[in-house]
């Protein structure tokens, strides 16, 4: 059925429901992920593609995650032999880089008279609620009449959050645009640089207005750095309930890469078990349960179904990868699986979906695999893992916590012991 609403009846059903988590904290539906199907849409998916997530932009970024990833390591180097919360240094990883990438300046205050900007800890939280308010059962959204009420209490922290979202869009884009009046000969450097020469452009088929352009900065910025962070603090949570796991992918990397070297971004290929997984933990844990919501422009009839317009459409990827119908034993974690065949992340494949599929696959799924893997290898690579204070495997709590993305309802404390010295890096 996947298939058949994410392929074969794409056409009809590539729009977004109109609802409060877009209005009112993604710029009235401006980003690529709640922009209902149509021209600003497709302008905006074809910029991502073009000129920000094909193979040219991100490996001219590739010194910037470069970099960050030598900040995190050092990190953990320094908290050697102390429980540490992966969760909270893996965000700090991904919103580093991805602000880097994005804005070319971290834009974080040291402390709160720092004017207009946010400290790294607050940015953070902004992220986390963005991401919490992305995903709850909004019930104006399903009962229309109901929505003034504000029942929940959602809209109002919605609307919060859309203010401090818009006083840092506004910080960030005032400096971007005196730099490029103040420079001679300006050459973009990062995304915000890209998408204002675009704003500027007068044969651009759709204007983009300073809105569109804040709600595009805040979907690229949000997009890969929870999502990123989280399938791998899943993969930790799983390895260190599953020694043996352990074990075997060190033997790969020891084998593969050395003891010698750091894992870099071009030997991903020659490391099959890191990538089953990388492949397991989408499969058992994935980004998000639910599929951004899907709305049908026009009627249809699909599987022998009458759907009529204006109906949402849900993709449980949570109960396909948990289905004995696709999948032996789908609640073990069992990486071999994907040793033995060779299973499509990019949408290809209907019974693991991390990334979606059709028009409305994520468009950063290149980007997000290359952190992911990154990630992972490098801390599998560098570091031997324990519990802390005498946890036994068992223990380790794997209840989820729900929003637009999953992540463990209790992040887990875990102990980094050096395997590489820090300096090969």
């Amino acid at each position: 059925m996947a298939k058949e609403f994410l392929k074969t009846h794409d056409d009809i059903f590539a729009s977004r429901p109109t609802t409060a988590a877009g209005k009112y904290t993604s710029y009235n539906c401006s980003d690529v992920s709640w922009a209902p199907y149509g021209p600003h849409w497709r302008q905006a998916r074809k910029i991502y593609l073009s000129q920000i997530f094909s193979q040219k932009p991100l490996d001219s970024f590739e010194s910037i995650r470069i970099e960050e990833r030598r900040a995190f390591i050092s990190r953990l180097y320094a908290l050697s032999g102390k429980p540490v919360v992966m969760r909270d240094h893996l965000m700090r990883l991904t919103l580093s880089t991805a602000s880097q990438m994005v804005l070319s300046n971290k834009y974080f205050a040291q402390s709160e008279e720092d004017g207009s900007l946010v400290t790294f800890e607050e940015f953070q939280e902004m992220i986390d609620t963005w991401f919490l308010l992305g995903g709850v059962f909004n019930i104006g959204d399903w009962i229309p009449w109901l929505d003034r009420f504000d029942l929940q209490g959602y809209i109002k922290q919605m609307k919060e959050l859309d203010k401090k979202f818009d006083r840092f869009h506004n910080h960030v884009l005032d400096d971007h645009q005196a730099k490029r009046k103040t420079e001679k000969d300006f050459i973009p450097t990062d995304m915000v640089d890209i998408l204002l020469q675009y704003a500027e452009d007068p044969d651009l088929r759709v204007k983009l207005t300073r809105d569109q352009i804040k709600g595009l900065i805040q979907d690229l910025l949000a997009a890969g750095t929870d999502t990123s962070a989280s399938t791998v603090e899943w993969a930790m949570n799983e390895l260190l309930k599953h020694p043996r796991l352990i074990e075997k992918a060190t033997e790969e990397l020891d084998r593969v890469i050395g003891r010698d070297k750091w894992v870099e971004e071009a030997d991903f290929s020659k490391l099959p078990f890191l990538e089953a997984i990388i492949k397991e933990t989408f499969r058992l844990h994935p980004i998000t349960t639910l599929l951004p919501p899907h709305y049908a422009i026009e009627d249809g009839t699909v599987a022998g179904y009458h759907i009529p317009k204006g109906t949402t459409v849900l993709i449980n990827t949570w109960s396909i990868g948990r289905n004995s119908k696709y999948w032996d034993s789908p609640e073990e974690f069992m990486p071999e699986r994907f040793l033995e065949k060779d299973v499509d992340m990019k949408g290809q494949n209907f019974a693991l979906l991390p990334f979606g599929s059709g028009r409305r696959r994520c468009p950063g799924y290149n980007l997000g695999l290359k952190l992911v893997r990154s990630m992972l290898a490098n801390l599998l690579h560098g570091f031997n893992w324990k519990l802390p204070h005498g946890m036994k495997p068992e223990e380790i709590c794997m209840e989820e916590l729900y929003g637009l993305t999953t992540h463990p309802r209790t992040p887990l404390a875990m102990i980094p012991e050096p395997r590489l010295p820090v300096n090969l890096y």
